[in-house]
């Protein structure tokens, strides 16, 4: 699974429970059957340090509406046997981050 449909999960999941919020907009889809299917569209969840990136603050005292076990890229220089460096070595890694909802954030600026 991606990171994108973990987090997609994760936010219907978290929307139903009352969580996180709607947005107001509904999302349509047509199903195997050929019947329409309505569903509301979650609030978006980010981690503390993508927020950061987008310009928001995560409001003091705040606390993450889940935690998510998503994908990380990482990438390294790989050891030869003589100790030094060699080629440049990807991994992808399952790491454990905390999610937080657009309604506990506010511009960075304010």
């Amino acid at each position: 699974m991606t990171n994108a449909q973990i987090i997609g999960n994760a936010q219907d999941a978290l929307l139903r429970a009352g969580k996180i919020k709607p947005t107001g907009r509904v999302l349509r889809a047509v199903d195997g059957a050929g019947n329409e299917i309505t569903v509301p569209e979650a609030e978006p969840i980010h981690t503390y340090q993508t927020w950061k990136e987008m310009g928001f603050q995560v409001q003091r005292g705040e606390k993450a509406v889940c935690k998510l076990h998503i994908w990380k890229h990482t990438t390294r220089k790989a050891k030869t046997d003589d100790g030094s460096e060699g080629e440049t070595v990807s991994q992808m890694f399952m790491t454990s981050a905390a999610f937080f909802a657009m309604h506990q954030v506010k511009p960075a600026n304010a």
